[in-house]
C-alpha cells in the first residue's frame, strides 16, 4: 500500500515540499504557498480548524441526524448513530493532525509513523464500534422472525461470532495495509502456521468449532433450563465464542467449555413441545383406606394451586403395593422448570396438612423386636 502522503523529489540538502491528495479542495491547494514560510502556524490552525469541524460533524450527527432518526418506530438508528459518533469525530480530527504532520515539514520516516499512528485509532476506533453495532443489528432483525428467518434467537449467536471473526479479520488486513507489510508470503505459509497454531491451541480451537456445531445444532438455547450429566442445572445465560454459561438456583454462574458441553448428556427441562414440565408427587398410604378419596384429594390439592396448570389436567396413578403402603404418584404440570423445586415444597405441604384433616394414614416402615428369653443355670 502507498503512503497516504508524497513529497516531491527535491536537490540534496534542500527542505523537501509536500504534495496534498489529488482529492484535497482546490482551495487548500491556493493557500498552501502562503502557508509553508509559517509551518508551526500551518499546522496550529490546521489542529484548530478540524477540531472545530470535529465537533461540528458530532453535533450534526447528534441533533440533525438525530431529529430524523427520531421519527421512526424503532431505537435502532439511535443506538447506531450513538456508537458511530465518537468514531465519525476521530477520523475528522486525526485527518486534521494528519494534514498538520505534513505540514510541519518532518522527516519522511517520522511523519510516515505518525500518520499511521493516527490512522491505526482511526481503525481501532470504528473496531470498537463494530461489535456493539452488529449485535444491535442482529436483535433487531431477530425480531422480525417473519423477514428475516434465518435470524433467531437460537442462531444470533453463531451470526455474532462469524461479524466478530469478519471484523477482526478487516481490521487486521487494513492495519497491515497501513503499516505496509504484504500479507501474501503469510497466506503462502498459512498452511504451516495454521499447523503450529492448531496444535498449540487446539483447545481454543476446539471450543471455538465446538460452539459453532452447539448454535447451529441447538440442543439449547439461551433462556433453556438444562441439567447435565455432571449434575449442574441452571438457566443458559450466554453462549460464547469459548463457553457457556448457567445460572443455578443458587444465583451461582457456572462456565463451562464448550467442547464440555458438545460431548455432554444434556437434559433439556425447556425443550419439547412447549415450557411447561410435569412434576411427580410421590405418596404413599396405609392399607385399608379409601383409595377413592385418596386420589379426589390429591387432584383437588392441584387443581387449587395457582401456578399448577390447568391444562393439561392434573392427573393420579396408583404404582403398586408397597411393603407398607399403597404408592400413589400425583401428575401435574407446571409453567416453568425453575418453579419445580418450590412447588413441590408446596404440594408436599397440601398434601400432609390435607391427609391430616381427613384422617388418612401415611405409614411409615416398622419393625417388631422378640427379645427370646434364654434359660439360665444355676
Amino acid at each position: 500500500m502507498h503512503t497516504l502522503w508524497t513529497r516531491l523529489d527535491t536537490p540534496a540538502g534542500t527542505q523537501a515540499p509536500f504534495e496534498l491528495p489529488a482529492w484535497t479542495p482546490q482551495w487548500v491547494h491556493d493557500v498552501l504557498p502562503m502557508t509553508e514560510a509559517y509551518p508551526l502556524w500551518t499546522a496550529l490552525v490546521l489542529i484548530s480548524v478540524f477540531y472545530v469541524g470535529a465537533k461540528l460533524t458530532e453535533w450534526f450527527l447528534l441533533r440533525g441526524v438525530s431529529r430524523l432518526t427520531s421519527k421512526t418506530q424503532t431505537e435502532v438508528d439511535d443506538q447506531l448513530l450513538e456508537l458511530v459518533r465518537k468514531p465519525v469525530f476521530f477520523t475528522v480530527f486525526f485527518f486534521g493532525l494528519s494534514l498538520a504532520t505534513l505540514a510541519l515539514g518532518l522527516p519522511d520516516t517520522f511523519r510516515t509513523v505518525t500518520v499511521n499512528i493516527l490512522l491505526t485509532f482511526v481503525v481501532l476506533s470504528w473496531l470498537g464500534a463494530g461489535f456493539p453495532g452488529f449485535r444491535i443489528v442482529l436483535d433487531a432483525l431477530g425480531r422480525h422472525k417473519d423477514r428475516f428467518p434465518l435470524i433467531e434467537e437460537r442462531t444470533i449467536p453463531l451470526f455474532d461470532i462469524l461479524s466478530k471473526l469478519v471484523l477482526i479479520g478487516g481490521a487486521t488486513y487494513a492495519l497491515l495495509m497501513i503499516w505496509q507489510f504484504n500479507p501474501a508470503p503469510w497466506f503462502a505459509s498459512a498452511g504451516v502456521i495454521g499447523i503450529a497454531v492448531g496444535f498449540a491451541a487446539r483447545d481454543t480451537l476446539a471450543n471455538l468449532f465446538a460452539g459453532i456445531f452447539i448454535i447451529a445444532d441447538a440442543p439449547y438455547k439461551l433462556g433453556d433450563f438444562v441439567t447435565l450429566d455432571s449434575g449442574e442445572r441452571g438457566l443458559v445465560t450466554h453462549v460464547g465464542i469459548r463457553s457457556t454459561r448457567l445460572q443455578t438456583r443458587d444465583d451461582i454462574e457456572i462456565t463451562i467449555p464448550n467442547a464440555v458441553m458438545a460431548n455432554a448428556k444434556i437434559l433439556n427441562e425447556t425443550g419439547g413441545r412447549w415450557e411447561k414440565e410435569r412434576i411427580r408427587i410421590k405418596v404413599g398410604v396405609a392399607y385399608g383406606v379409601d383409595v377413592d378419596r385418596v386420589c379426589e384429594l390429591l387432584v383437588d390439592i392441584a387443581t387449587r394451586h395457582d401456578h399448577i396448570c390447568p391444562e393439561p389436567t392434573p392427573r393420579v396413578r396408583m404404582r403398586g403395593f408397597g411393603d407398607s403402603s399403597l404408592d400413589f404418584e400425583l401428575l401435574c404440570w407446571i409453567d416453568e422448570p425453575v418453579l419445580r423445586g418450590k412447588l413441590s415444597h408446596d404440594m408436599y405441604m397440601d398434601v400432609y396438612k390435607t391427609f391430616q384433616r381427613e384422617h388418612i394414614e401415611i405409614p411409615f416402615p416398622q419393625r417388631d423386636v422378640w427379645v427370646r428369653q434364654m434359660a439360665t443355670t444355676e
